[in-house]
């Protein structure tokens, strides 16, 4: 809970357990659910599946201002289980309720053809590297999927000729990973803006009690920025 699923989690879950593993998504302030996969067997991975009944989800831009479905955007929920407002916090409601009761989650996504919604990551993780937008759990999800790798977390990091770089953080399954085969799956399935610039291994990650990668607590270390 409390993160994007990984496809190679997915798959590992189902060879194990021989059942699937359904991916839903939501907030505390939305009580929580807003999205759930069906479970009839027509699930896609990847996907927070589609609105629970009398929820509607829509698009905003930066300003707050609907985009088309097809662009995605900001995350906006509307529904009986969303929260009216935090408690005697009327300044911190302001920020993430909009007219109507809508809730700004933070999340950035999009929605597919079928409808099937998609959460592409967290706004205040996007990373920009000459003017792309880059978002961390595409990085994460490809070097995820390399067999020599436990775990691993997507930060930006200064960099004076594009903005920002990308750096990411691996904890190996296998001793033997070596930094030219993190960048040669990156090099084979992602655009170069999207390719880290940097590579560090580590034995573990920070963590929330629940098991969350923080990247927050990465991006805050002194040595981010090297």
């Amino acid at each position: 809970g409390g993160m994007a699923l990984h496809k190679s989690v997915a798959e590992e879950w189902t060879s194990l357990t021989k059942s699937i593993l359904i991916e839903g998504y939501g907030l505390t302030e939305s009580s929580p659910l807003a999205c759930c996969n069906p479970i009839d067997g027509t699930d896609r991975i990847g996907t927070i599946g589609m609105p629970v009944p009398s929820t509607d989800i829509k698009f905003v831009n930066g300003d707050g201002e609907d985009v088309a479905p097809e662009e995605g955007g900001e995350i906006c929920i509307k529904g009986p289980q969303v929260m009216k407002g935090y408690w005697q916090a009327p300044e911190e409601t302001q920020k993430v309720m909009l007219d109507g009761g809508w809730l700004r989650t933070g999340d950035i996504g999009a929605v597919d053809s079928d409808g099937f919604f998609k959460i592409i990551d967290r706004k205040k993780d996007m990373i920009l590297v000459s003017g792309f937008n880059v978002y961390p759990n595409e990085i994460e999800d490809v070097i995820a999927n390399h067999s020599k790798v436990l775990e691993v977390a997507a930060i930006g990091v200064p960099d004076e000729k594009s903005g920002e770089a990308i750096k990411v953080f691996v904890v190996p399954k296998d001793k033997n990973l070596n930094k030219e085969e993190v960048l040669a799956i990156c090099k084979a399935q992602l655009v170069a803006c999207k390719r880290p610039k940097y590579i560090e291994f580590r034995k573990e990650l920070p963590k929330t009690n629940v098991g969350k990668i923080l990247r927050r607590a990465l991006r805050e270390e002194p040595t981010a920025s090297i």
